[in-house]
């Protein structure tokens, strides 16, 4: 699942990031979000509503990162498209996550999709849910909050245990695995009708798979105690294919800012321009 960018790993790590400079200006205000490329395949993240974040698509290859700030009233979704081919105007298509037929998503994207969902606000609300099923691991790490500022997400591939009746595959290879409630339809795995509560509403034998492979992820519409979590004053790192335990970096004030136990030794200046490709160079202390 780890691609070979892993900070574990590399003494002396190479990091290419794009910095686009879209929204607000960084202040108390705003939220930074870095998101990035664990997976060792190409990944197409998704935003909507994407008006803060490069018009709600862009193509991230193994490795790379991009960061955008949001205001603190932005509300929205992060997912990631997989299987992508797109021409030089933006249009295509994807084999999982798409949103219609273009690069830049204006709505939301079909399922299966493991979702990153935020309310920023003071504090501020987030969670991964894969109550619209998955296509790929997924984290969200905030960076230097406070409250309860866990890391929240699935570590596990779903993938490689996917029940066969929710299997999307192609070529022969599960690329997706769909909820029950987009499979089967009924109320008791939609959570609607006569069970459109948390009381009637139980854990059923799919989501208590994906609980089992994602414990802090919402397996299910009512899964909100393990699944939900607050943090005020925070940035936030969206990773696909990442652990919520493996140290990751952001850019905060001026300053290379990561989570876990990760010190900096020595990092070269950033310069300030509205799009920049920076070359950084971490020598990491373990």
């Amino acid at each position: 699942m780890a691609t070979d960018f892993n900070v574990f790993l590399l003494p002396v790590l190479l990091v290419s990031m794009i910095i686009i400079s879209s929204g607000p200006k960084l202040s108390e205000s705003a939220r930074i979000f870095t998101i990035t490329n664990n997976c060792k395949e190409t990944v197409w993240p998704a935003v909507f509503p994407g008006e803060n974040f490069n018009g709600g698509g862009f193509e991230l290859k193994t490795g790379q990162s991009m960061l955008f700030t949001a205001p603190i009233s932005w509300s929205g979704r992060i997912w990631g498209r997989t299987g992508c081919s797109f021409d030089k105007n933006g249009n295509g298509s994807c084999q999982t996550g798409a949103c219609g037929t273009t690069l830049k998503c204006g709505a939301s994207g079909n399922t299966p999709a493991s979702l990153a969902e935020f309310t920023l606000a003071q504090p501020d609300f987030y969670d991964v849910s894969l109550v619209d099923g998955f296509n790929l691991p997924l984290t969200v790490t905030p960076i230097h909050g406070t409250g309860n500022c866990s890391a929240s997400g699935c570590d596990g591939d779903l993938r490689t245990t996917c029940p066969k009746e929710l299997s999307v595959k192609s070529n022969g290879k599960t690329i997706g695995c769909r909820s029950a409630c987009d499979v089967y339809n009924t109320d008791e795995y939609c959570c609607r009708g006569v069970y459109g509560n948390p009381v009637v509403c139980q854990p059923t034998y799919y989501s208590k798979k994906f609980k089992e492979a994602c414990p802090t992820a919402y397996s299910y519409a009512y899964d909100d105690p393990t699944s939900i979590f607050t943090c005020t004053g925070t940035d936030y790192i969206v990773a696909f294919c990442a652990t919520r335990k493996q140290p990751l970096c952001t850019y905060h004030n001026n300053k290379l800012v990561c989570s876990g136990s990760i010190r900096l030794k020595s990092l070269r200046s950033w310069a300030t321009m509205p799009v920049l490709l920076l070359t950084i160079y971490l020598w990491i202390i373990f």
